[in-house]
């Protein structure tokens, strides 16, 4: 008897175990090739976002990108402020690592997302656009 009780309680807390587990959101934004996200950002809706530093935006950034830095700690009001929900958001960093952290942070806002996956480092080695 004690052992089908336990039994019963190991298969409950198993169970328990993998519906918390599937209770994960998956990433709601999409990975983007340089190539992908070049024709993504033709569209005029698109709201191309920068969001590495100041200091890295200045050195180079993809042309029609503003600035939103998300290692700041304003920056999900930062986007409030200067983003429309309405409008699709393309954010990009150096290797893609900030903007993933953006991304979700934006889709959390409601934001519909777009990062491009191998940041303006692959961008540039791919010989795109850059403005300084």
């Amino acid at each position: 008897m004690i052992k089908t009780i336990y039994f019963i309680f190991f298969i409950c807390a198993f169970s328990l175990g993998l519906w918390a587990c599937t209770g994960k959101k998956a990433d709601k934004f999409k990975n983007l090739s340089a190539d992908q996200f070049e024709a993504l950002i033709q569209d005029k809706d698109i709201q191309l976002v920068d969001v590495r530093t100041v200091a890295e935006y200045s050195e180079g950034h993809i042309p029609g990108s503003i600035n939103i830095n998300i290692l700041d700690k304003d920056f999900a009001a930062n986007a409030d402020e200067l983003l429309q929900k309405e409008h699709p958001v393309a954010v990009y960093c150096k290797s893609g690592r900030r903007s993933r952290n953006a991304a979700k942070i934006l889709v959390e806002k409601g934001y519909k997302v777009y990062n491009l996956d191998k940041g303006i480092t692959d961008w540039q080695e791919l010989g795109k656009e850059i403005s300084r």
